[in-house]
């Protein structure tokens, strides 16, 4: 049996579909080429409409995958002082908040191109709190208006990471350190699942996203466990339970989620990637690594090609379907520069990680 490949195809193809289908949500919501579509197809735009947003629960479940990949591989709790877990926290917060703040002026920038053909997708007026709050990634719970689509995610990841730190850091205050990070993640899920989830009033805030942030979390964990079938099963039993007590569409896709990455995921254990190597799986590969930047830079992309749209004929429906495909491949092309001058330089910057160990 080969090695393991070291790319995680599988988890660049659910970030991948992921990305692709918020950025078709977002252009059948937002323009006239979004209402004279609907006009052509309205089955397909309903559909992209109503159940695009939900891929959002993907990015939660990989996310948390991916958190517990990088911050406690095998269920290790932290040890270290609270100022350094802020350490952590302000990495994270350099990694996402200074290209969400780039991806920001840019949709600016583009708003004010566009503010005399599209008044109602602009801002009418950006304040200098508005602005900061964006930048440190409190907009949502300080109340202020979105200055970008897709806003609310970036300033949930952060505090899903900054929950998930303290999580490990209060599992290395017992003697059963490495027991204990699975037992308050997991009693953490289900207080998602069962509480905070099922109130609308509460989603500014990680403890209603957890229970999907959560699962990816704990399908990383169980990967590595002899029983992880076993643990699988309970907890989409527990998922189940909450779901029949109070169904949400978007808790039940998070667990499907949740069950393909696991099945995935041990297929790669296995030495059976999605895909061999070849063309397919380095444009796999590339669709997955530029997601975080599409998903940044497609607003300002929708806003200028809608402009555009508004100044021909916006009746028309040919016109119209060559417009939204132009918008999507326009998006995925902007992409490439942005993650490659913008989200990656991002990466690259580190706040020093003194003393903070795993347990």
């Amino acid at each position: 049996m080969s090695a393991p490949s070291p790319r995680l195809l599988h988890l660049d193809a659910l970030k991948a579909l992921a990305a692709q289908a918020i950025v078709w949500h977002h252009l059948v919501s937002y323009g006239p080429i979004a209402d004279t579509v609907q006009e052509l197809m309205p089955e397909v735009t309903d559909l992209l409409f109503h159940h695009g947003r939900m891929a959002v629960q993907v990015f939660l479940v990989v996310g948390g995958f991916l958190s517990a990949r990088a911050l406690a591989p095998r269920r290790e709790a932290l040890q270290g002082s609270l100022a350094q877990v802020g350490l952590l926290i302000g990495r994270r917060w350099l990694r996402l908040a200074l290209p969400f703040f780039a991806a920001v002026l840019l949709t600016l920038g583009c708003s004010a191109l566009v503010a005399d053909w599209l008044p109602d997708l602009v801002p009418h007026s950006v304040g200098l709190a508005q602005l900061l709050s964006h930048a440190l990634l409190l907009h949502g719970v300080l109340g202020h208006e979105s200055l970008t689509v897709g806003a609310w995610y970036v300033a949930i990841d952060l505090q899903l990471f900054a929950l998930l730190l303290g999580l490990l850091w209060c599992a290395g205050r017992f003697r059963r350190s490495r027991w204990m990070a699975p037992v308050l993640v997991l009693a953490a899920v289900a207080a998602s699942l069962w509480v905070f989830n099922r109130d609308p009033s509460l989603d500014n805030w990680a403890p209603y996203f957890f229970g999907a942030y959560g699962l990816g979390v704990l399908v990383h964990w169980l990967s590595a466990s002899r029983w992880r079938e076993r643990w699988l099963a309970l907890l989409c039993a527990m998922v189940l339970a909450a779901l029949a007590h109070d169904f949400r569409g978007r808790i039940a896709l998070a667990l499907v989620t949740a069950l393909v990455l696991a099945l995935l995921q041990w297929r790669h254990q296995g030495g059976r990637p999605l895909l061999p190597a070849g063309r397919p799986a380095a444009l796999l590969g590339h669709l997955g690594t530029h997601s975080y930047a599409l998903f940044l830079v497609h607003f300002p992309i929708c806003l200028l090609v809608n402009g555009l749209f508004e100044q021909k004929d916006p009746t028309q429906q040919g016109a119209a379907l060559m417009a939204i495909v132009s918008a999507w491949l326009l998006s995925n092309a902007a992409a490439v520069p942005f993650h490659r001058w913008v989200e990656r330089p991002a990466g690259r910057l580190r706040w020093p990680r003194w003393g903070l160990q795993r347990a």
